[in-house]
C-alpha cells in the first residue's frame, strides 16, 4: 500500500505542476501563456514568482516520493532501480537549487543567476533522459517505443525553444515560445504519469534485469 501511494505521487506531481503553471500565469496580469516561458513565472521580481515557487515545493516533494516508489518497485531489477535513483536526484536537485537559480526578468542581462538557471536545467535534463533510458530498458516494448517518442518530442521542441533564449534576454518578442516550451515540458510530465501507471498496474516482478 505504501509503495502504491508513493507511485501515485508520480501522477499527482505533474498535475500539481500544471496547476502551478496555470495559477501563477493567471496571477500575472498580462502574462502570455503563448509567448512567454514557464521560467519567467519564477523569474526574480516577477508578480507570480512567490506563488509559483511556493507551489513547486510540494510538487517536487511529491516527485521525490515518486522516485522512492520507483526504487522500491524495482525489487532488485537494476535498470529500474537506477531509474528510481535518478528520479529521486531530479527532485532533490530541483528542491535544493530552484530558489537560488531563478532567471532574471526578460530584457535584462541574465548574469550569474541566469547562467546557473540554464546550467541547472541542462544537468536536470541529462539526469532525466538517463532515467528515461534505464526505465525504458527495464520495461516492455510498448513503453520503450513510448519513451523514444517522448524523447524525440522533447529534443525537438526543447531545441526549438532554446533558439530563442537570446531574444528573451534582449526583451524581444518571442511568438509561440510558451507553446513550444510547454510541449517540451509537458511531454515528460506525461511520461512520469505513464511510468507511474505502468508500475501501478504491473508491479516490479516482470521487469527485465
Amino acid at each position: 500500500m505504501v509503495r502504491r501511494i508513493l507511485l501515485l505521487c508520480g501522477v499527482l506531481s505533474p498535475i500539481l505542476y500544471a496547476g502551478a503553471d496555470a495559477l501563477a500565469g493567471l496571477q500575472w496580469e498580462g502574462y502570455s501563456f503563448r509567448d512567454q516561458t514557464i521560467s519567467e513565472l519564477g523569474a526574480t521580481g516577477a508578480p507570480s514568482a512567490a506563488l509559483f515557487s511556493a507551489l513547486l515545493i510540494p510538487t517536487y516533494l511529491l516527485f521525490v516520493a515518486f522516485g522512492v516508489g520507483v526504487w522500491q518497485t524495482a525489487n532488485g531489477q537494476r535498470n529500474l532501480r537506477i531509474a528510481g535513483g535518478l528520479l529521486i536526484a531530479f527532485g532533490v536537485i530541483a528542491l535544493a537549487t530552484g530558489p537560488f537559480v531563478a532567471m532574471r526578468p526578460r530584457g535584462t542581462e541574465q548574469e550569474l543567476s541566469g547562467t546557473l538557471h540554464l546550467i541547472e536545467g541542462g544537468v536536470e535534463m541529462i539526469n532525466l533522459l538517463t532515467a528515461m533510458a534505464f526505465a525504458a530498458m527495464a520495461l516492455g516494448r510498448r513503453f520503450r517505443l513510448y519513451t523514444m517518442a517522448t524523447v524525440a518530442l522533447m529534443l525537438a521542441f526543447g531545441a526549438w525553444s532554446a533558439m530563442e533564449i537570446p531574444q528573451v534576454e534582449a526583451g524581444l518578442a518571442t511568438p509561440w515560445i510558451g507553446v513550444k516550451e510547454r510541449i517540451y515540458w509537458y511531454a515528460y510530465q506525461l511520461w512520469f504519469i505513464g511510468l507511474a501507471l505502468v508500475l501501478l498496474r504491473h508491479g516490479g516482478g516482470w521487469a527485465r534485469r
